[in-house]
């Protein structure tokens, strides 16, 4: 019995990503005609067609005018209105909410964003500021609840997605959060949310076009240090959806106090805040930009720390490529993308760490999406959820 289980939740994973993989080719490379799918998906012709039936039955992909020019019998070419549907995108940090209205190309056609004081940053006060965003976003760019296929969100910490609660984020100090509940309370809307770097790397990996058979890591280093991965085109989550919380892993158990209350933590050696603490025991240092401009200045106990958390950095890469064997590892956060020549650094470290069986497995590069990516991410999610629904898109 359970075997027939297994093998029944194994085909309907597998149709779920297939319907993903042929509208992301038809995205990618449109127009197409069916023939051409079926070659570079290696599915059978029928079961590609049956696919994209599917997909136009509920409009996401239409027939064009145009035909394929190729020997033999003409096909008609494939296309997506890429307007079709809007997902609206919300990313949550420790004190700033980001809105955007997303098409399914994964374009941001719209986004606003709003500061918040620390008093204010409570589920509640969160969720009117960024039910308040997405009002401002429609009155502007007017859609039609027809259009609008849902609310994906992004937010810093540990997720209950299948009840849409913030279990743990340390950063924006919730606990037990029913964050979905509120906001579909005031938008009317369904609401699916997750952990804030597993939707950048869902964005970061379609951006890439990786097929079912690519495996990403992403590793960012910021304000906290956090890592996902995406195999195939499915967020990897673990028995609880805790994969991925490498920042919280120890590194010495009797260090520094983290904010999560145990001691030790990776992130207590890499994050701005752990380099800012240590450079002002030298002498007072504000930013990180103003410690980096030491560094280039000369400033040996400077470069030193700059130094420290790039190796720290380029371990944590190491120790993701060594359990999860990647083929790309996609580097962002603030330490990385907002300061000249540390990607560099990392790489050269990496290059001094990696252990021997695995160089030149895997390429290293950057974020290409940036501060935009989790708004994308969660509207893809959004998008993805409909696919696991049987591509039902009525709200």
């Amino acid at each position: 019995m359970f075997r027939l289980l297994l093998e029944k939740h194994d085909r309907e994973l597998m149709k779920k990503n297939n319907r993903m993989l042929v509208f992301d080719m038809i995205l990618k490379c449109r127009p197409i005609s069916r023939a051409e799918i079926a070659k570079k998906t290696g599915m059978s012709a029928a079961s590609a067609g049956r696919i994209v039936a599917d997909l136009i039955e509920f409009g996401l992909v239409k027939e064009t005018e145009q035909y394929s020019s190729g020997v033999g019998r003409k096909a008609t070419m494939l296309d997506i209105d890429v307007d079709a549907f809007i997902a609206i995108g919300i990313h949550v940090d420790r004190n700033v909410v980001k809105v955007g209205l997303v098409n399914l190309d994964g374009q941001i056609i719209a986004e606003e964003k709003r500061h918040m004081r620390k008093e204010e940053s409570g589920p509640s006060a969160v969720a009117d500021h960024a039910a308040d965003l997405v009002r401002r976003l429609l009155a502007r760019h007017p859609l039609g609840s027809s259009k609008l296929i849902g609310v994906g969100v992004g937010l810093p910490g540990i997720m209950n997605t299948a009840e849409g609660t913030v279990v743990f984020s340390a950063q924006l100090e919730w606990r037990n959060a029913r964050f979905a509940k509120e906001l579909e309370a005031r938008l009317h809307l369904p609401v699916v949310l997750d952990n804030d770097l597993k939707v950048k790397a869902l964005a970061e990996s379609a951006a890439r076009s990786i097929g079912t058979e690519g495996t990403t890591a992403l590793v960012s280093i910021g304000s906290g240090v956090g890592s996902a991965l995406i195999i195939g085109q499915q967020i990897y989550r673990g028995a609880n959806n805790f994969a991925g919380e490498i920042g919280h892993s120890t590194v010495d158990p009797n260090g520094r106090l983290c904010e999560c209350g145990k001691r030790g933590c990776l992130q207590t050696y890499i994050t701005d805040l752990a380099m800012l603490q240590e450079a002002n025991q030298v002498k007072p240092v504000s930013d990180m930009n103003e410690l980096l401009e030491m560094m280039r200045s000369g400033e040996h106990w400077a470069r030193n720390i700059i130094e420290r958390a790039c190796t720290y950095a380029a371990v944590t890469i190491n120790n993701v490529v060594c359990v999860y064997n990647p083929d790309t590892i996609i580097l962002t956060g603030e330490f990385i993308e907002d300061h000249a020549g540390i990607f560099e650094m990392i790489q050269q470290k990496l290059a001094e760490l990696v252990w021997g069986p695995f160089g030149g497995t895997f390429r290293v590069v950057r974020s290409q999406l940036r501060d935009k990516s989790v708004m994308i991410g969660a509207a893809r999610l959004v998008l993805q959820q409909r696919f696991d629904q049987g591509l039902d898109i009525s709200i």
